[in-house]
């Protein structure tokens, strides 16, 4: 039998749907979208079409076209809507931070960083489809990849690795590379989680003893730490949360939600108790009128700028986002509010889910305990982001410093959540293709 007649065959209801058709379809639309938003940007800025509209138009399809094509040979089985939801994410968040920057005509400097960046995490993702041709293969590196999560999340304390960037020691300065090790612990610790529950899970859901529940504790000692030492409140959240949400989906048992819920409110009491910074971070949550020169003004202008876009947004270029400080970061969502309006921040919320659900669908059709709960774990690093983020920023709960995946600034986010979504498509395609020792079988 030769290497291609091994290789796994499309189901013959999906191929019917001609998926990569659709995902080009719907990338196509999206295309037009982002640039057509991009001219918007600069008209409304300095009533000119930007010089560099075309050389624009070039990058964007050339990446897209590649990354679809990359799809195409490598999973082309996969669900054609996560790709170009992740896209339209990206899209959006190129087009706001070449707003924020000040000059879309020349790209700013950030712009141009994020679009090489963009570049960057393409090519991670590829390189993950064609490094993990399986992806049930990683479960049996959980401990290596678990000391390397570890490792990642520890790397900032390392003496003259580690950089204090606004209060929070979470980035790593070595030469001229800068990056957050924390974003790609959390893909090493997702797949460590979920190789570790597939063989615990079972055990503990039968029975729990004292010793079953060390997870979770050390979980939450974990996530305290890094909290404690690097003062990073959101990563802390982010760990501790995968980890309670993959053992409630490997036990069933909802009690490890309230348990993980009340261990984390513990550990937000301890934290309000020993540090300044959160203090004032939950005392601007509550009342950032109390002080709106300082610890409220960030939120305070955010509040008042997507008030000012109302329904449908002051316009691309007409509005003022760049009021509110680090707006290209953790405030990308109230100058998408801005401009765009609730009909903007609705589709961006949209998107988010379409992409979620999609994650979430790919973990109930998974048939293997290990590619179930990795999918659930995937996705629920994109929700959990998103939502503190978003909900930071409408003062639904504190804010923190996590990054909204695909769109805000920043190229450590940018390529890992790449990395993820390629992992999430490589398991779509495992789920819609069959083996061909399996075509000649009736079941």
């Amino acid at each position: 039998m030769t290497a291609t007649e091994r290789r796994p065959a499309v189901r013959p209801q999906i191929a019917a749907l001609h998926p990569r058709r659709v995902e080009l379809g719907l990338i196509a639309l999206i295309a037009i979208v982002v640039v057509s938003a991009y001219g918007l940007a600069s008209l409304g800025q300095s009533a000119s079409v930007p010089a560099n509209i075309g050389p624009f138009l070039a990058w964007m399809l050339g990446l897209f076209f590649f990354i679809h094509l990359a799809v195409r040979r490598f999973a082309p089985a996969a669900d054609p809507v996560l790709l170009p939801m992740a896209l339209l994410l990206n899209g959006f968040g190129y087009v706001m931070i070449a707003r924020l920057g000040g000059d879309v005509n020349g790209g700013g400097d950030l712009a141009a960083l994020q679009s090489v960046w963009t570049a960057v995490g393409i090519a991670g993702f590829v390189v993950t489809l064609v490094v993990v041709p399986r992806v049930r293969a990683l479960a049996q590196y959980r401990y290596l990849l678990g000391i390397c999560g570890v490792g990642l999340l520890a790397l900032p304390l390392v003496p003259g690795a580690g950089v204090e960037i606004n209060g929070a020691r979470i980035w790593v300065s070595i030469s001229y590379l800068n990056f957050q090790p924390g974003e790609f612990a959390k893909i090493a610790l997702a797949i460590f989680f979920a190789s570790y529950l597939v063989d615990a899970g079972g055990l503990i859901k039968n029975r729990i003893e004292i010793r079953d529940l060390a997870p979770i504790g050390v979980a939450w000692a974990a996530s305290i730490g890094v909290m404690v030492l690097e003062k990073d409140l959101g990563s802390s959240m982010l760990v501790f949360a995968l980890f309670v949400v993959l053992m409630w989906v490997a036990t069933e048992r909802t009690m490890f939600l309230g348990l993980g819920a009340a261990m984390f409110l513990a550990g937000g009491v301890i934290a309000l108790q020993i540090f300044s910074h959160v203090e004032r971070r939950i005392d601007s949550w509550l009342d950032p009128w109390s002080d709106p020169q300082d610890a409220g003004f960030q939120i305070i202008q955010a509040t008042y700028s997507m008030a000012e876009g109302g329904l449908t947004g002051t316009g691309l270029g007409r509005g003022e986002p760049d009021r509110v400080p680090f707006a290209e970061t953790d405030f990308i969502f109230a100058a998408i509010g801005e401009e765009m309006g609730l009909a903007g921040t609705t589709a961006v919320l949209m998107a988010f889910l379409i992409l979620i659900g999609s994650g979430l669908r790919i973990a109930i059709r998974a048939t293997r305990p290990f590619e179930k709960l990795l999918a659930v774990g995937l996705t629920t690093l994109l929700g959990i982001q998103a939502f503190i983020i978003m909900g930071g920023v409408v003062r639904l709960i504190p804010l923190t410093g996590i990054t909204l995946p695909f769109v805000s600034y920043g190229g450590s986010a940018l390529v890992s959540n790449y990395i993820v979504l390629a992992l999430l498509i490589r398991l779509s395609h495992e789920q819609r293709t069959v083996t061909p020792a399996a075509q000649g079988s009736t079941r």
